[in-house]
């Protein structure tokens, strides 16, 4: 029985018409018909009943319709998961954390492209909770993401550490002070990021969350109208010091206390890693992540 032959059956099965199922197929109906007969030579009985110019399964048609579909379908899964095996040494998915700094994400990727030039990289972009949830479940292969504590199943690589500023429109009076204690922040205005990291790096210090002494105004889970909104004088917001900000917004490290996040790269503890998650691994570990930092420090000071 050879796959031909099954797949003219099947199309016949599907029209009841040998023209159409030929076309179909893209041969000649001679062709189709003599594979059909091969096959219920082959099976020892009529697979198709003709009356007139109507084309009926038989009995044995519609038995041998329900096993051969089944193989079908099992032959092409088949196929799909080999072209998967065979891809998997050249296709990454990687999550990032919304916040990841720009500069440093893509002095990462182009070391990355430099390790592996033929690496196929996609790229998911979520918050700390997602990038997590979609590791264990495996839609992800590895991610660089920040949390306090993770969950046990999983592995970080610490990368970098970023400490956090207070971001303000031009003419706010933090523009006046070299930094800003955290205290200052009672009564202001804020604009919050939806599904904010930020606060469980605050309390990993026992320090209250910070909205607790703010006035909460916006809450948007976008980071260009978050900024936006700070610019036009409606709020001041928290952001980590790498991260690009718009053009008349002014920023200030935070202190007493000074807090920080590290961004780490994640990995699901026990699970073996493929070629690609070893060579994103290895990447991120001697890459220059302090490097990147300075170039980032400098820009924002000429900027």
């Amino acid at each position: 029985m050879e796959m031909n032959q099954i797949r003219f059956f099947l199309a016949a099965c599907e029209t009841l018409n040998f023209t159409r199922a030929a076309e179909r197929c893209d041969v000649s109906v001679p062709s189709l018909t003599r594979a059909v007969h091969a096959l219920e030579e082959e099976l020892g009985g009529q697979l198709f009943r003709r009356e007139r110019h109507l084309t009926h399964l038989t009995d044995l048609g519609r038995l041998m319709q329900q096993h051969l579909t089944a193989g079908r379908d099992a032959t092409d899964a088949a196929r799909r998961e080999a072209a998967q095996y065979a891809s998997a040494d050249t296709q990454l998915k990687l999550g990032v954390v919304a916040t990841m700094p720009a500069r440093h994400l893509v002095a990462y990727l182009r070391a990355l492209r430099k390790a592996a030039p033929d690496l196929k990289l996609q790229i998911w972009e979520a918050n700390c909770e997602e990038l997590s949830e979609a590791l264990l479940r495996s839609e992800i292969d590895v991610a660089i993401s920040t949390s306090c504590q993770f969950d046990d199943r999983l592995r970080p690589m610490p990368l970098f550490r970023e400490r956090y500023c207070v971001a303000f429109p031009a003419g706010h009076r933090y523009g006046r002070m070299k930094a800003v204690p955290m205290r200052e922040f009672e009564g202001e205005a804020y604009v919050k990021r939806l599904h904010c990291e930020f606060p469980a790096n605050f309390a990993r210090l026992a320090v209250a969350k910070p909205y607790q002494s703010v006035r909460v105004c916006y809450v948007s889970e976008r980071e260009d109208w978050v900024q936006a909104m700070v610019c036009v004088g409606l709020g001041m917001t928290l952001m980590p010091e790498f991260l690009p900000i718009l053009p008349g917004i002014e920023t200030r490290l935070v202190v007493e206390p000074e807090v920080s996040r590290e961004l780490s790269m994640v990995t699901v503890a026990g699970r073996p890693h493929s070629k690609p998650v070893s060579i994103a691994v290895r990447t991120a570990r001697s890459h220059d992540w302090r490097g990147a930092a300075d170039e980032a420090r400098a820009a924002q000071a000429s900027g």
